[in-house]
């Protein structure tokens, strides 16, 4: 049996897979924000009840939303802040009494959907986290690439491309990076601060489908600066597909817009980079963290 963690920003959530791939249970909580105790805890206790009663015991990968530094075995790069400069393997590892194995949730995304998912077959597939935060993963072969840094992928903590009348602040201490434009916080900024009120992405889409002008004006200059961030990322690694996971992939307009847009920006003179929808949705990360012991 392979236990899947996927640490979210909002939830942490468990599957337990058997030999056969079959899903045996999945379960989720709350995650403990500001909390690193907390957040262990939580973890412990998901694997615990989950192994209690399905009556075995399971290997264990987890989906963080950050990397291990190669340097110090210590979280980095985390929007999950309070896991930053933390030892969560080893403190994992201690409390469970188990090797655990830790990848990138955009990894861990971008490993289940390449696998047989929405990109299944794909020779090279960029997975597009777009959610809370924005991340990316890269799978090739059917194999994570992770990098000689552990950042292969990271798209989001890059300036987005083109020019902006406002560059925000981001977590990471730059400004402007992708991150703060495509993320769910980044679309309700952007539309408050174009005299909006403030509306989460949902609200947003759903008042343009009804014709709201200052909802349809943000939903443009979204689906605008997404093909401009891919762009560059079709220029880098020209993937076979590129698949969106995240509560923004589900803007369904985004799968016929954004190809459109990004052609000018794309170095050739077609495009044949598919543009998916995550097959497995919010349950590809934790598949994904599971698939680490395949």
């Amino acid at each position: 049996m392979r236990l899947g963690v996927d640490l979210g920003g909002s939830k942490i959530e468990i599957v337990a897979l058997a030999n056969d791939n079959a899903e045996l249970l999945r379960r989720r909580v709350p995650t403990p924000r500001g909390d690193y105790p907390g957040t262990l805890a939580a973890i412990t206790g998901l694997v615990d009840a989950a192994e209690r009663d399905l009556g075995q015991r399971g290997s264990l990968g987890i989906g963080i939303p950050g990397a291990e530094s190669q340097l110090t075995g210590r979280i980095k790069n985390a929007n999950s802040t309070w896991l930053i400069g933390q030892a969560l393997r080893q403190d994992l590892q201690a409390l469970l009494r188990r090797e655990v194995r830790l990848a990138n949730d955009a990894n861990c995304f971008a490993l289940s959907e390449a696998a047989d998912g929405a990109a299944a077959g794909a020779e090279v597939v960029f997975g597009a986290i777009l959610g809370t935060g924005v991340g990316g993963g890269i799978v090739v072969r059917g194999k994570v690439l992770a990098g000689a840094n552990a950042i292969a992928g990271e798209w989001g903590h890059n300036r987005l491309p083109g020019d902006e009348a406002v560059w925000p602040p981001c977590y990471c201490g730059r400004k402007g990076c992708v991150e703060t434009f495509l993320s769910g916080p980044g679309m309700r900024r952007d539309h408050a601060q174009c005299g909006g009120e403030s509306l989460d992405p949902p609200a947003i889409a759903a008042h343009a489908a009804a014709g709201n002008a200052a909802c349809e004006a943000t939903l443009r200059r979204y689906e605008t600066r997404l093909a401009r961030a891919l762009a560059v990322v079709i220029n880098i690694l020209d993937p076979d597909a590129i698949v969106l996971g995240g509560g923004l992939s589900n803007l369904d307009h985004l799968y016929d817009k954004v190809p459109k847009l990004w052609a000018a920006q794309v170095f050739s003179d077609c495009v044949a980079t598919r543009f998916l929808k995550s097959r497995h949705g919010d349950a590809s990360g934790v598949r994904g963290a599971a698939w680490l012991w395949e």
